[in-house]
């Protein structure tokens, strides 16, 4: 018995890596200055776009677990970004975690005063 059907890059419903334009275009949305490609806002942006595809993935195939493993050693690597972010700037670590919609697990200095004042 011979498959004629040959599975091609139009079977699946999105590709599983960024393709080069897409890539482009997230750090040009990202970047600090001209020629930036690898400030932490910029990395970030890349991880979170990765993992949001992996996260697509993950829900259609639940028993892939060596792409969960994947998916959790970059959230873990965007959480240590996001942790130097905020050691060295705290308005930069504000800014790109609203412009990516990620939850602030922290403890900024005005979230913690608006919290005592509720007491």
């Amino acid at each position: 018995m011979v498959i004629s059907a040959a599975v091609t890059s139009s079977s699946f419903s999105r590709p599983m890596a960024l393709d080069n334009t897409q890539k482009t275009q997230i750090i040009a949305d990202h970047a600090r200055g001209d020629n930036d490609t690898g400030s932490p806002e910029v990395q970030i942006a890349v991880l979170s776009r990765r993992i949001n595809e992996l996260t697509g993935h993950l829900k259609a195939h639940k028993s892939d677990h060596s792409s969960t493993r994947g998916m959790l050693r970059l959230v873990g690597r965007r959480q240590r970004l996001l942790d130097y972010l905020w050691r060295e700037d705290v308005s930069r670590y504000r800014a790109i975690i609203e412009k990516l919609g990620l939850r602030d697990k922290r403890k900024t200095p005005d979230r913690v005063s608006s919290q005592r004042s509720g007491d």
